[in-house]
């Protein structure tokens, strides 16, 4: 089990873009997630998004760093960033994206 809420108890259904980043000494990096269309932002959701948790059987990593991006009044996605400060953030964050991945049919492209 590897879920992505916006609102506790809410699975997000679209399946982000995410981009990673990462120092070269690797004590740091960030995970940019971008949702095209996300459920969270359907005209009949009611629920109230609280920041992005991302929930395994290892527990739970969340952010607050969530932003709706809008075209002509509209809402139509959302862009999280979730930032690691240390070796074993980014390993537990590792963990998750691998058990989402797995789960959702992603795949891992190195640029």
């Amino acid at each position: 089990m590897a879920q992505i809420e916006f609102s506790r108890g809410v699975i997000e259904e679209v399946i982000p873009d995410v981009r990673l980043t990462r120092a070269k000494d690797g004590t740091n990096g960030t995970a940019t997630f971008y949702f095209q269309n996300p459920s969270a932002l359907a005209n009949d959701s009611t629920t109230e998004i609280t920041g992005m948790y991302l929930i395994d059987e290892e527990g739970e990593l969340s952010t607050r760093e969530v932003k709706a991006k809008f075209v002509n009044g509209q809402p139509e996605a959302i862009e999280a960033i979730y930032v690691m400060k240390s070796t074993q953030e980014w390993d537990r964050f590792m963990r998750f994206m691998n058990r989402y991945a797995e789960e959702n049919g992603l795949g891992f492209n190195k640029s």
